[in-house]
């Protein structure tokens, strides 16, 4: 259930799927600059931390 919430977030709100997967981590602030750049990295970016269950 988390998982899909984390999916759905990751398509709307990268970073906010990337805060919940990883805190203010680096990944975190990887995936900020990345969404600025572009929404479609950030999301790419997010569905990647959310799916390898990085922590």
């Amino acid at each position: 259930m988390m998982m899909l919430l984390k999916l759905i977030l990751a398509v709307f709100l990268p970073p906010v799927s990337a805060f919940l997967q990883v805190g203010l981590g680096l990944h975190f602030w990887i995936n900020i600059i990345l969404t600025i750049l572009g929404v479609v990295p950030g999301m790419v970016h997010a569905f990647w931390l959310v799916l390898i269950d990085k922590k």
